[in-house]
């Protein structure tokens, strides 16, 4: 089966934009039509499914073009590899991305428990910045934010 462009970014959900980028970049193969424009065929859906599982997975369009341009060689033990490797390091980012998510979790948890006390009467409200001063705003740490006095 043959597909426009239109059709081709809405079968991925992306944009017309995203579909030019990548033939420009040589990362998705297109043909083209007798009045220059881009089409794509079955080939071209199978890449396009690789390139958004590997988005998907959070990998970079350094990396996704790496690992394609190493599917495009003759296939050998070394390119199997190297192929390997990206899947390792996107799963190690992976890792990191849960990693944050639970931290991010925790805070809300905290956070949470906070405005519980609020609503409970047990402490007073100063989760608004109307009434922050310099010794009670939260403050930016290491992807936390912390009240330095109290919440």
């Amino acid at each position: 089966m043959i597909y426009t462009l239109k059709q081709f970014a809405e079968m991925f959900n992306t944009t017309e934009h995203t579909i030019r980028y990548y033939t420009d970049i040589n990362l998705l193969p297109c043909q083209r039509d007798k009045g220059n424009r881009r089409i794509f065929n079955e080939e071209s859906v199978n890449w396009m499914q690789g390139i958004a599982c590997l988005k998907g997975c959070g990998a970079s369009i350094e990396d996704i073009k790496e690992y394609c341009d190493l599917c495009r060689l003759p296939e050998s033990r070394e390119t199997l590899y190297a192929r390997y490797q990206i899947i390792l390091r996107q799963r190690e980012q992976a890792y990191k991305r849960i990693e944050e998510a639970n931290a991010t979790a925790a805070y809300m948890d905290e956070k949470v428990q906070h405005y519980e006390q609020i609503l409970s009467g047990l402490i007073p409200d100063d989760s608004n910045p109307e009434y922050w001063t310099e010794d009670t705003r939260p403050f930016f740490r290491a992807k936390e934010c912390r009240v330095k006095a109290g919440g």
